[in-house]
């Protein structure tokens, strides 16, 4: 609009005025379209579960587990008949905290002890995580598409795949960060509603400070599922702290948007200490919680410490229950900080971060090339081995450059909250080098890179302002690259499921030398 500046006598020349900006960002909540994201998720969630149940029983060694299922299968099984207390009897110490084992013991429980029993609940798991991929990636772009895109390339990631069907804690771990993270986008879009309601309502100025939002449930989820990560395996304590500065700053950005007047010292008065509860104290608690076994057993590992290896005596007056509970935390935590390449641990499968976002040394859990039958050869090869499919994986450094890029200097919240959970799964790892690490550390990372890629896919197929041929030109780019990814995966089945293939045709699958 435009405005002729003649009520002055001073005017001589028509002024433009341009119209200001919304003053508040538009009341978008949510996506509308419900029955087709439904659909979409039906499909995108029975795909996933064909692809992670067939054939889950194999391959085993000789019927027993592979790889480190060896830990965790059976202390799973021993948890059915003790009372859901685990001492792992070989090695004399527990140390991963008991939630990821107690979800395997109900597949054992269900189906007994053997493959498709102890990988029975992460398959399960595995599927929900492709399930909430594909409904963050539509909430975070409202659209049911990019939700579906976002589904089909996790369903064809090989790392994430693998994960699912191993009895192993990271599938745990990493459903319950990405459901965390799930639950704090949509607390931020409730979030936004409620002060669209208090700026309607004319309430954002009553303090400097804008409205208090109430009670934030999913928020308080938030804090329940990175309790239960933690609870899996302590790395679940990074997603705490980066989620918990991401979701103060989501708040703070939402009062400014809402023309509060001071909105950081809004988010100290009003967002700060309900965060620290929903997303410290809460996690906490459930931490605790899933000890209970533990704490009711008379005969658990370290259990009675307190007048044993410990004095009577303590600096705070702590329960003899939680002394004892912190020493048999310290031992863990002393075992883990001792697997250092520097005290001569190593592993022939061990890698460091930085080989991480390209999968440049996945790790070989299970392999048999002798007088195996079934592929047409004389003798074949039998293996599993995760790694990133790499029509995803290979790119990964452009596409969180890129993501790097939207998210600082185009200040695109969409990629900044994906890039704060890549970073979250990537950058810890970088503060001790020297201790033993592995590629199944990065499994936590996938769903995240696979959001990135689903938000640029977005961008080239909802591009503003596209003509007929740009918009057939995006769509096709869109289609080819997941057929891509799709076809990556099929060809490399065999090697993510153990079937039999030729010495030649295993060549070719090991596409880098670092792969053998």
């Amino acid at each position: 609009m435009t405005a002729t500046a003649t009520d002055t006598p001073t005017a001589q020349h028509a002024v433009p005025l341009i119209s200001p900006a919304p003053v508040i960002p538009a009341a978008d909540f949510g996506p509308l379209d419900r029955l087709q994201g439904w659909a979409m998720t039906a499909v995108i969630a029975a795909l996933a579960a064909v692809s992670r149940f067939l054939n889950l029983g194999s391959p085993t060694d000789a019927g027993t587990p592979i790889f480190d299922e060896k830990h965790y299968a059976p202390q799973a099984w021993q948890m059915l008949f003790n009372h859901g207390v685990e001492d792992n009897p070989g090695y004399g110490l527990v140390v991963h905290p008991p939630v990821g084992k107690q979800l395997i013991a109900i597949g054992e429980a269900l189906f007994g002890y053997n493959g498709v029993g102890w990988r029975f609940t992460g398959a399960v798991c595995g599927v929900i995580m492709v399930v909430l991929v594909a409904r963050i990636a539509r909430r975070i772009t409202r659209s049911t598409l990019v939700g579906a895109i976002a589904g089909l390339l996790l369903t064809a990631d090989g790392a994430s795949f693998v994960a699912a069907r191993t009895a192993l804690l990271d599938g745990f771990l990493v459903l319950f960060v990405v459901a965390a993270f799930g639950a704090l986008m949509v607390d931020r879009d409730q979030v936004r509603e409620r002060m669209y309601i208090a700026y309607a309502a004319g309430r954002i100025a009553e303090t400097p400070w804008g409205p208090r939002l109430g009670v934030r449930w999913w928020r308080f989820g938030a804090g329940v599922l990175l309790g239960l990560a933690c609870a899996t395996k302590w790395s679940g304590l990074y997603f705490v702290v980066f989620f918990g500065a991401m979701t103060l700053v989501l708040d703070a950005v939402a009062r400014k948007q809402y023309k509060v007047p001071q909105p950081w010292q809004g988010v100290l008065r009003r967002d700060l200490g309900p965060a620290v509860y929903a997303l410290g104290l809460i996690p906490f608690g459930v931490y605790l919680a899933s000890y209970a076994p533990w704490f009711a057993s008379e005969t658990a590992v370290n259990r009675h410490e307190v007048g044993q290896s410990i004095g009577e005596n303590s600096l705070l007056p702590l329960p003899d229950a939680i002394r004892s509970l912190w020493h048999y935390t310290y031992a863990a935590y002393h075992f883990h900080s001792g697997l250092t390449n520097a005290a001569g641990n190593h592993h022939p499968w061990e890698s460091k971060p930085w080989t991480w976002p390209m999968s440049l040394r996945p790790v070989l859990y299970a392999i048999d090339n002798h007088d195996v039958p079934g592929c047409g050869a004389q003798s074949c090869v039998k293996a599993v081995m995760l790694v990133g499919t790499p029509a995803m994986w290979f790119i990964a450094v452009p596409v969180i450059g890129w993501t790097v890029w939207r998210a600082v200097v185009r200040r695109d919240w969409r990629y900044a909250v994906v890039l704060v959970g890549y970073s979250a799964g990537f950058l810890p790892w970088f503060g001790d080098i020297d201790r033993q690490m592995y590629f199944f550390y990065a499994v936590v990372m996938a769903p995240f890179l696979v959001l990135a890629l689903a938000l640029i896919l977005g961008d080239i197929l909802h591009k503003p302002n596209q003509n007929p041929e740009r918009r057939t030109l995006g769509l096709l780019v869109a289609c080819g690259y997941v057929a891509l990814v799709i076809t990556n995966f099929a060809w490399m089945y065999p090697i993510l499921t153990g079937l039999p293939i030729s010495q030649g045709t295993w060549n070719l699958e090991i596409m880098l030398p670092s792969w053998r």
